[in-house]
């Protein structure tokens, strides 16, 4: 069994709930992700593209096999600018993208009062950041072609490349979610890093 993610317009205040877009409701000490990247000679730090963040209670009744956490506030960034309609100084293509270019990160305990909302704005500041909408979870098959956490990548080549890993996220074009990539971008763990809660062992395979 595998989690589907549906999201849909709410006015609902998403505030440490399960949400994406948006902007990340982090505890204070956790930093917004950042890659390195070089333009016409200058080197910066570059925001990663704030996916969601799941409320692990939330996923809870659908996760009887106890795979994921089922406390606290995961979170996924990746470089996906590009593949959203956005000009990008980065530029990954299909296959397994380069470590920094993607990151899980998690917050084992959810706090109302210290947590914070990580604003991305511009000089104006003016919200650099898509209109966060609420998931909705539900099951389905392991394999689906949707946007879902567990089961195997829906690309069987995919699947025969990492046999021995989980499919940690699978973000594919779906309703309310304008993609530009054909396919999938999977995120993978292997089960053992996964229940260790070793985030930085994903793998990213577009």
């Amino acid at each position: 069994m595998a989690i589907k993610l549906s999201v849909q317009p709410t006015e609902r205040i998403l505030f440490c709930g399960s949400k994406w877009w948006g902007d990340p409701d982090m505890p204070a000490n956790m930093e917004y992700p950042t890659i390195e990247v070089t333009e016409d000679g200058e080197t910066y730090d570059y925001p990663l593209t704030f996916i969601c963040q799941i409320n692990c209670t939330d996923i809870a009744p659908f996760d009887p096999e106890n795979k994921l956490p089922h406390e606290g506030m995961l979170y996924f960034f990746a470089a996906i600018d590009k593949w959203i309609g956005y000009d990008s100084p980065t530029t990954n293509g299909a296959g397994e993208w380069p470590k920094g270019h993607f990151l899980v990160k998690y917050a084992k305990n959810i706090n109302f009062e210290t947590f914070q909302s990580c604003m991305m704005v511009d000089d104006n500041d003016e919200s650099l950041t898509e209109k966060e909408m609420e998931i909705v979870f539900s099951e389905c098959n392991p394999d689906e072609k949707c946007i879902r956490l567990l089961g195997t990548p829906s690309s069987k080549e995919v699947a025969e490349k990492y046999p021995d890993m989980l499919n940690l996220l699978q973000l594919t074009a779906a309703e309310n979610f304008p993609i530009e990539f054909e396919g999938e971008l999977n995120l993978l763990m292997k089960p053992a890093d996964l229940g260790y809660g070793n985030w930085k062992k994903t793998v990213a395979h577009l």
